[in-house]
């Protein structure tokens, strides 16, 4: 499946006790969108509701950023989903540039992001959701005049042969 969150502004908090910065990203998590790969089961097609937020740690060496994002969507069936997702995402000098919006830069490719998705829902075609493991791969999406959106791509994990 694919997930894209719009990126907005970020709220630096701080950490006294933990020693590492906080930076929480409210106004990101205002627009997005869940939507499965044709042929997987559940199928889902979904919008945020309301405001989500991800809480980012970075790492005190600067190389990482550790993402705790939760957030609400609601399927085109009408179902509600939380979702939430953390995982790591290394500081690379072309992020650098999109997180400082330089205008020097360009969409990030797949492969410094990474997640682990969780889902919960009250709703029954998509409660088979809450059983499965996912992971996904991300990368930051710059297009000139717009708010930078960050696309993940989400697989489930599956029993080998």
């Amino acid at each position: 499946m694919t997930v894209l969150v719009t990126m907005g502004d970020m709220h630096p908090v701080g950490s006294a006790s933990k020693g590492t910065p906080l930076a929480i990203a409210s106004q990101a998590m205002v627009d997005g969108s869940v939507k499965s790969e044709p042929g997987f089961s559940p199928a889902i097609d979904a919008s945020w509701v309301g405001q989500g937020a991800d809480y980012i740690h970075n790492d005190p060496s600067g190389k990482h950023m550790r993402l705790n994002a939760h957030a609400v969507v609601k399927d085109k069936s009408g179902a509600l989903v939380y979702l939430s997702y953390s995982g790591v995402v290394d500081i690379t000098p072309e992020l650098g540039l999109v997180l400082s919006g330089s205008p020097d830069a360009k969409t990030t490719a797949f492969g410094n992001s990474f997640i682990e998705m969780k889902f919960e829902t009250g709703d029954e075609k998509l409660k088979v959701l809450e059983t499965g493991v996912f992971l996904g791969a991300g990368r930051f999406v710059v297009e000139k005049g717009k708010p930078v959106v960050v696309e993940y791509k989400i697989s489930k994990a599956a029993k080998g042969n």
